[in-house]
């Protein structure tokens, strides 16, 4: 009976030796990968050298505001004082194909205030400049996510460039606060092993240089 349980011990360590280093081999980044997160060092060379961010800040900025600039996989943007915010006042339909202007009202200063389960825009402080072999992912920062004030923003496409038109919904049942000039999500951007063959700006994509607060295009 021991025998037999010191063999079922040492078939599961085995078991999970190889679980562990199987996933270790997948989620290891080789210099062969097709795209690889790229670091704080990186992020600074082709910002400073580039002009891939403007203006850039090379260190987390976070002494009495939310926090923003680089970090260590990523750049945490800043929101602009000007906003666009939803209302009802007109009584229009939300439409992609068709989108009524009147849906919103314009908002600029310090503090932008969204009411409960309503949605505004805003649009960052810093322009981008996209290399031809980067894609970008944008996600919200803890310290919004946490008071329920959620922030989705598309990819960035290769060779896209301008201001980021940034949307920012209130789930909760309370008015909800955006702070101006303060973090407001986080850019992390992976490198392709080799171009794309059609990028962003060959295909005159619709919010090309886009400036200001830009609302949907067909």
């Amino acid at each position: 009976m021991l025998d037999m349980q010191v063999r079922v011990v040492k078939q599961r360590a085995l078991y999970y030796t190889a679980l562990l280093s199987s996933s270790a081999t997948f989620l290891s980044f080789s210099p062969e990968a097709p795209m690889t997160v790229k670091p704080d060092r990186w992020i600074r060379k082709m910002a400073l050298e580039h002009r891939m961010i403007e203006p850039f800040a090379d260190r987390q900025v976070r002494d009495g505001v939310i926090s923003y600039g680089l970090s260590s996989y990523g750049y945490d943007i800043r929101v602009a004082d000007e906003f666009r915010i939803f209302t009802n006042v007109n009584s229009t339909i939300v439409d992609p194909k068709h989108f009524d202007a009147r849906s919103f009202v314009e908002f600029k200063g310090p503090v932008c205030i969204i009411q409960p389960n309503s949605f505004a825009l805003g649009r960052s402080v810093e322009y981008f400049r996209i290399p031809r072999n980067v894609l970008t992912i944008c996600v919200g920062k803890s310290t919004y996510a946490r008071c329920g004030i959620i922030v989705n923003v598309t990819p960035f496409e290769p060779e896209w460039e301008g201001f980021v038109t940034l949307e920012i919904s209130n789930t909760t049942p309370l008015p909800a606060k955006i702070y101006a000039n303060e973090g407001l999500c986080q850019v992390v951007f992976f490198l392709s092993d080799e171009d794309c063959e059609v990028s962003y700006k060959d295909k005159k994509g619709k919010y090309q240089a886009q400036q200001g607060i830009v609302l949907p295009r067909l």
